[in-house]
């Protein structure tokens, strides 16, 4: 079994998401996806989510594209990470401030987990800043 494992806010679903989803899932045959968590949002983002995190993974869930899906780690990111051992992390076009040297800390955590960034689908359109937006106006 491949275990491939994702990360990411997940709030207003929509096409962009889904298309990272079945990227990620053509690369192993187990996906794992990691819903952030609200506090995580808030300090990394600067403001909360729309859909709670709670929410977020039950709209994940029901897209049934993911074999797993799991809120993130409140703290240490590589907690998670060690516990599902993915042998892919696949990280988003725009996931540059996810988790720095990622490669390095994987490979201290004794993981030879391979690290692959996916393609963007339409982000002129499909990008939750830009749908939020939209949403507030």
């Amino acid at each position: 079994m491949k275990k491939v494992m994702v990360f990411g806010v997940f709030d207003l679903l929509h096409p962009g998401h889904i298309s990272f989803l079945k990227q990620a899932k053509k690369l192993g045959n187990y996906l794992i996806v990691s819903i952030a968590r609200d506090v995580n949002v808030k300090k990394t983002k600067g403001f909360s989510p729309v859909f709670s995190e709670k929410l977020r993974l039950k709209h994940v869930k029901d897209l049934k594209i993911a074999k797993k899906v799991i809120l993130g780690a409140l703290k240490n990111p590589m907690d998670h990470i060690q516990k599902e051992k993915p042998d892919v992390i696949a990280l988003g076009y725009d996931q540059r401030d996810y988790i720095k040297n990622l490669k390095v800390q994987l490979h201290r955590n004794g993981l030879k987990t391979k690290v692959v960034r996916l393609k963007a689908f339409r982000p002129d359109r499909f990008k939750s800043s830009i749908m939020r937006k939209k949403r507030n106006n």
